[in-house]
């Protein structure tokens, strides 16, 4: 449960936005957000995380007025709107708990009652009560009303808190909440992945809150006291890797003891005569003094009875003390439970409440230490009973997950107040149906559900538990022969959930999926997916009315599903297209075969089996008779794959779709420049427009001006975007319509002039306003009708008057015929899927290693490198082919880090398929033994490690135990024994080959590691989170040639990887991306109050907890300290870092990244030694993430040695910035101007040690460079020349006393020195510059200059510019919203 607290925003928003979305389909976005669907500096948001979530209603809307009307122009009002988000303004209200003064509690006129409850069931002083009503003037309030919906509510209103009766559930959830209260401070329920705990380790570095409550308050003063020596391990240079500090001890969870034992009674339930009595259940208890007791809940409260463990005395005992609340039940019998009560409480409250919410999915830890495994009455009940959150105690028990799911789609959605209520109850539903899910696929593989085919072989059962119905990934039935068998039955979940995940976010009224979760455990594949209501009860072939059963061979079509695809064609890009039936009938589709249409008995259009949404990849797909382009041939495609099944990605077609439509745009203007010049007398018509198409980009939120008659069923105008549906202006000059395609582009640069994305970022709303904006309109004059029809054949567009580009994805789907009159459009089709291939290869894969050299990507580990190729559209089979394509670039060594991370991916992947059917083949009771194994071969140096196989511990009396019930797919049970280290690597090597394509080199881990610079360390991490794996945390001896590292014991767990749907927050979203875009242009302040708004959006929708919501307090923070908040920044930022330990996870490249912004804050605050702990602490997870040779290695010891510079910790200075100084010089090439702020900064502590010559030297190395890049007159090279006549100086004056001395012996005068202590300030504004953030005094005709000169550079930058993405921002914001895939 959330637990809500004082500091957390309210949980619903406090904003009631004007609705402007009545009138005729307006957007309620205001003008800032027209310019908002930008990439979010780079923040990497993977087109699948489409954008577009909220548009439906809009959509219409939009649809129904541009094709009647045919007519824009209402788009140029809705432009001037701005949104105006009227902040309800709280109140105070007093709350009179029994037994406690009266406080005042702050509240919002949207909350509800229920809200006001969680509160008082978190404050210390009341935490104990859950049964009781809130009651106004003796009027008992409705727990789910809202504040501002009850009569005489109002501010200083006294609300009394009123003791109510208890039922049995009531009871029940009191123990519940006394067990939470109790267990509050113990961390096992993060270390085994339960109820949505996870990890945090922050406050153990800042010794508790940053903030006012912390426990320093005095600045500055305490340079003295600091000890700066870091641990060993952290130091520069050092080989150690311990695992140990991954997880440090903190001290604050050896709980208190309150109570020994607290659990169900046997005697429950109570008989009849008791229940007439009041009984409700009984309490055993044992407390800390060893007193036994037996308490009665009764309707009235709680006492003891006499009852013992073996006789049923249900009277009440001496002293008869009845308490409604167990707390003050247990305070009067067991003193110690008084004190320790209040203590732990106490603590429990100083936490951070980041520290303490439910995250939204559930994070697992592969570390942990040894848990004492404590009773609990709770968690035992949970464990034999389907509960699934709190929601078990609503009426009816078991969820209908389907009702839920679709429900929560059909809310309205036509202003923002009921967007934000319908996205919120959308992501609350998936999140608990996810937990459910994934609970529900354990329970399958661990044998605990009953299958509905239970006399069918263990591979083909089928299971329903919960209203979830579960498949596991192998063929069955040999659905999938042709296509791959098993491996096609493994590969189709995941594409079938990236299809959910893509009509998902298109959201079209009336058309529905299924919830669906893929997840793996144990080495199985188990599908889960929400139940089709009536499905169950009738057989396939009678239910499906739309698309095929047998992949093609019979297929059938539905109106009402043409017509609802429809609507999802433009933005999939999925081309309407006709296959023969069995009967030889042409048949119309709008999706590939496989999809199939269902109607529900609930009257609902279902889609699913939705693995073909995208087109196939032609690389992975050899077809008879079929080249491929030759640049993909030069690579050695095509290439056979496992399965059929190689889909292309949706951020692939995405890019492929802009490239294309810069294409267009540029043979287009290009023509229509040429009949220009041949045609003087058309002057007057073209020049306003056609000139500047050539320089203007892809403005990204075109219009979509009305279609040419003869094409508009074909393409309806739909936008993608609210903020695009109308609000983007429609072409304002009155230039005739001709020009029309490049007067859109042109009036959009100057609203949109910041960076636009392109291969990566959110080009999901780019892509479809644009590309598909239709560009034509009655084209009076035919020669540019001409122009248009011929840019149009030569992108590949399906419409010869507009730029539209779609795919057939059942082209080269084998069993799928096409009739005799689309042979020309089926060679179209084949010809742009061959385009698309050679596009990944070609344009995708260089551009994704030029960002990585030019470190506008920046991967650093497994996870962020596959992000890297997703949010670019390579899939991972290609990852062979990148690393190749990297070992062939000549800045080869500037890739190092790159080509290692990729190495360790190929790797760790490679053991992982390995793993996989390994683990299949293990019965339960060896589990620990069979991961210890293979972990042993995989990492340990002990050649010939020997698997234990588990002796039983128990004798059995039967020997030849014959069990029916077998694990699925079991063989041998003890074939796992057998393997050596020397067959795993030979079968990941083979593996690497044959599924990549790439041939590594090394038999064994030592080689590996030897050949290719790998850590044992960071290969473990990579396989545990892959495989689902959780060891003890302790040191490993990898290395050691005598025993094995692992033994079966140190094996803790294996959890599920799941994989799901993320939904969206849009509007919010759409805020946050306003917010950047204004920060970009330089508007701090608008940009602020932008971001604050998504932040109350955020919070609206996701709760508390969530990436985005971490991305936004980030760039909060950041703001915050450009403008002089110190205070501000670090608050925020410290919510940032919490955040992203909980939710990614305590050592993800994000939470590193955050640490080193809080240490920035922290020193900015005077907090030196908190920001030196946070930097090592950085430091460490990078050393184990991955490793000490990385390009972000040298920022971060940039960062500790000039913390430590100011610190006068010379000498350890000097190891750190001299590591940052060879990191640079190897990354960035040693001419790079990084290169010579490492010189300098090396140069600034030796002047500091009075060591001038060599402080020379490094200055003079950073005055060359800054000489030859940026030439004399900069003012780098004057800063740096002025330093070098001082350095000369100074060390000309050491000279000089020096020869004095040796002169004059003991009796010579010496000049006194300067020896300056760097000051705090230069320091900071050292660090600043190291970390992107530059501040210039300017006045404020400077600024407006600055502004004009920074969007006239951006749009010249983006008309030059079509594959790359914008690198830095005037204030290199650089933030990535980390997703998952």
């Amino acid at each position: 449960m959330v637990s809500k607290t004082d500091e957390i925003p309210a949980s619903v928003p406090n904003c009631n936005a004007v609705d402007l979305a009545e009138e005729g389909g307006e957007t309620p976005d205001s003008k800032e957000t027209t310019t908002s669907v930008k990439d979010p500096c780079a923040c990497g948001h993977g087109a699948d995380t489409a954008v577009m979530n909220g548009n439906g209603a809009q959509e219409d809307e939009a649809e129904s007025k541009q094709d009647g009307g045919g007519d824009t122009d209402g788009g140029d009002e809705s432009n001037e709107q701005e949104v105006i988000v009227i902040q309800d303004t709280g109140f105070t209200v007093k709350i009179q708990a029994p037994g406690t003064e009266p406080f005042d509690l702050q509240v919002s006129p949207q909350e509800m009652v229920q809200e006001i409850h969680q509160v008082l069931m978190d404050r210390e002083d009341t935490c104990h009560r859950t049964c009781f009503s809130l009651q106004l003037d003796g009027n008992v309030l409705d727990n789910f009303a809202e504040l501002k919906s009850i009569e005489g509510l109002q501010e200083g209103s006294l609300l009394k808190v009123v003791e109510e009766p208890y039922t049995v559930r009531e009871a029940r959830i009191h123990v519940r909440h006394i067990r939470d209260l109790l267990k509050s401070l113990d961390p096992s329920d993060s270390y085994n992945g339960v109820d949505c705990n996870s990890l945090s380790f922050l406050s153990l570095f800042t010794d508790g809150d940053l903030g006012d409550s912390g426990k320093r308050k005095k600045k500055g003063s305490e340079l003295e006291q600091i000890d700066c020596t870091p641990p060993e391990h952290i130091l520069p240079g050092s080989k150690d890797r311990p695992l140990v500090p991954l997880q440090p001890q903190n001290k604050d969870w050896k709980p208190t003891l309150c109570l020994k034992v607290l659990t169900m009674s046997g005697w429950n339930p109570p008989p009849g005569n008791r229940k007439m009595h009041g009984d409700l259940m009984y309490l055993y208890m044992v407390t800390v003094e060893e007193r036994h007791i037996s308490i009665t809940a009764s309707t009235r409260g709680f006492y003891l009875n006499q009852s013992t463990t073996y006789t049923f005395n249900p009277k009440p005992a001496n002293p008869s003390f009845l308490s409604h609340s167990l707390v003050e039940l247990l305070s009067q019998v067991s003193p110690a439970f008084k004190k320790n009560f209040t203590a732990l409480q106490k603590k429990r409250v100083q936490r951070h409440p980041f520290e303490r919410i439910a995250t939204p999915f559930q994070v697992y830890s592969w570390t942990a230490p040894q848990m004492d495994h404590a009773m609990d009455c709770v968690r035992a009940e949970d464990a034999y009973t389907s509960r699934l959150g709190y929601e078990e105690h609503i009426p009816g028990q078991t969820r209908d997950w389907n009702e839920e799911l679709q429900t929560t789609r059909e809310l309205a959605r036509k202003n923002l107040p009921e967007r934000l209520l319908r996205e919120r109850a959308i992501f609350k539903v998936h999140s608990d149906f996810a937990a459910a899910a994934t609970r529900g696929a354990m329970a399958v593989i661990d044998g605990n559900v009953m299958a509905i085919n239970p006399g069918e072989e263990t591979r083909m059962q089928m299971f329903i538990w919960n209203n979830i119905f579960f498949s596991l990934g192998f063929d069955v039935r040999d659905h999938y022969r042709e296509l791959g068998g098993d491996a096609a039955a493994h590969a189709a979940p995941t594409n079938d959930l990236n299809g959910v995940r893509a009509y998902g976010a298109v959201d079209v009224e009336g058309l529905y999926t299924l919830g669906t979760v893929v997840v793996d455990y144990r080495g199985y594949r188990v599908t889960a997916q929400s139940i089709i209501p009536g499905i169950l009860e009738r057989e396939q072939e009678q239910s499906v009315i739309y698309g095929s059963i047998d992949f093609g061979k019979t297929v059938v079509s539905h109106t009402k599903y043409l017509e609802l695809l429809e609507k999802t064609s433009r933005p999939l890009k999925v081309q309407k297209h006709s296959v023969l039936n069995e009967k030889d009938e042409s048949v119309e589709l709008c999706s590939s075969v496989e999809c199939k249409g269902i109607i529900g008995n609930d009257g609902r259009h279902y889609i699913l089996d939705l693995l073909r949404t995208f087109p196939p990849d032609l690389n992975f797909l050899p077809v008879e008779g079929e080249d491929v382009a030759p640049e993909c041939v030069r690579q050695g495609f095509p290439r056979q794959h496992r399965h059929r099944l190689a889909c292309l990605r949706q951020d692939l077609i995405e890019a492929f779709v802009e490239h294309r439509y810069l294409l267009f745009m540029k043979m287009a203007a290009l023509q229509l420049m040429q009949q220009k010049a041949n045609k003087e007398n058309k002057v007057a018509a073209l020049t306003e427009t056609s000139s500047p198409a050539l320089e203007a980009p892809p403005a990204p939120l075109l219009t979509d001006t009305p279609e040419s008659s003869t094409d508009s069923s074909e393409t309806s105008t739909e936008t993608l975007t609210e903020s695009n549906a109308d609000a983007t202006a429609a072409p304002t000059e009155a230039a005739p319509k001709t020009a029309q395609l490049d007067s859109t582009q042109t009036t959009h640069t100057k609203e949109a002039a910041t960076p636009t994305t392109t291969t990566n970022g959110p080009s999901e709303p780019v892509a479809t306003a644009t590309q598909n904006g239709e560009c034509e309109s009655p084209l009076e004059d035919p020669k540019s009708r001409e122009v248009v029809l011929n840019a149009c054949k030569a992108v590949g567009s399906i419409s010869n008057t507009s730029f539209d580009i779609r795919f057939n994805p059942d082209i080269f789907s084998p069993g799928v015929r096409f009739p005799d009159d689309s042979v020309e459009d089926i060679q179209k089709q084949k010809q742009l899927l061959k385009d698309a291939a050679a596009f990944l290869v070609s344009c995708q894969i260089p551009s994704l290693v030029k960002d990585c050299l030019d470190h506008s990507a920046l991967p650093m580990d497994g996870a962020t490198l596959t992000e890297a190729l997703h949010q670019r559209g390579i899939n991972i089979r290609y990852l062979g082919n990148v690393l190749e394509f990297v070992d062939k670039t000549p800045a080869k060594a500037q890739l190092e880090h790159f080509y290692r991370i990729g190495i360790s991916e190929l790797i760790t992947r490679c053991a992982k398929h390995f793993f996989k059917t390994y683990l299949q083949g293990v019965e339960l009771s060896a589990l620990s033994a069979a991961v210890s194994h293979f972990l042993n071969c995989f990492l340990s140096s002990f050649a010939d490690a020997v698997a234990h196989l588990p002796t039983d511990e128990l004798v059995s009396r039967r020997k030849n135990r014959k069990r029916k019930n077998r694990v699925p797919g079991g063989g041998d049970n003890t074939a796992w024994a057998s393997l050596t280290p020397s067959e795993l690597w030979k079968s990941i090597v083979s593996e690497a080959q044959s599924y990549y394509h790439f041939t590594l080199y090394c038999e064994s881990v030592d080689l590996a590691v030897e050949k290719y610079g790998l850590q044992k360390i960071t290969l473990l991490r990579e396989i545990s989170i892959k495989a689902g794996i959780q060891i003890l945390i302790k040191e490993y001896n990898f290395d050691s040639r005598h025993k094995p590292a692992f033994t079966e014991e140190d094996i803790l767990n294996i959890f599920p990887v799941v994989k799901h749907v993320n939904p969206k927050a849009s509007d919010a979203f759409h805020f946050f991306q306003s917010g950047q875009a204004k920060v970009q242009q330089g508007f701090l302040k608008e940009g602020c109050e932008l971001i604050n708004e998504a932040l109350n959006l955020f919070n609206n929708v996701y709760g508390a907890m969530h990436v985005e919501i971490c991305a936004c307090l980030r760039l909060l923070a950041r703001l915050n300290y450009i403008m002089g908040d110190h205070a501000e920044a670090l608050s925020n930022q410290q919510k940032a870092v919490l955040m992203s330990e909980r939710v990614l996870g305590i050592e993800h490249p994000n939470t590193i990244q955050e640490y080193m912004h809080l240490a920035l804050y922290c020193f900015a605050n005077g907090q030196l030694s908190t920001a030196l702990k946070l930097l090592y602490r950085a430091r460490y997870l990078m050393l184990m993430v991955s490793g000490e040779d990385h390009p972000e290695m040298a920022l971060l010891d940039s960062n500790i040695g000039l913390v430590l510079h100011g610190v006068m910790e010379y000498d350890l200075s000097l190891r750190f910035l001299e590591n940052a100084l060879a990191i640079n010089s190897k990354y960035h090439g040693p001419r790079s101007l990084k290169v010579a702020l490492s010189h300098h900064l090396v140069a600034r502590v030796y002047e500091s040690k009075a060591e001038f010559r060599s402080a020379l030297q490094h200055e003079k190395e950073g005055y060359t460079i800054y000489k030859n890049q940026v030439g004399e007159a900069h003012e780098k090279t004057k800063e740096s020349s002025e330093y070098l006549k001082y350095l000369t100086q100074q060390a000309v004056a050491l000279q000089r006393t020096m020869n004095e001395i040796y002169k004059n012996g003991s009796n010579a005068s010496i000049m006194p020195l300067k020896f300056t202590a760097p000051s705090m300030a230069s320091v900071l504004e050292q660090l600043n510059i190291i970390n992107g953030i530059i501040f210039i005094p300017l006045s404020q005709k400077d600024l407006e200059n600055l502004k004009a000169e920074v969007q006239r550079r951006q749009q010249l930058q983006e008309a030059g510019r079509s594959d790359e993405l914008a690198e830095h921002s005037p204030l290199e914001l650089e933030d990535k919203i980390p997703i998952d895939d």
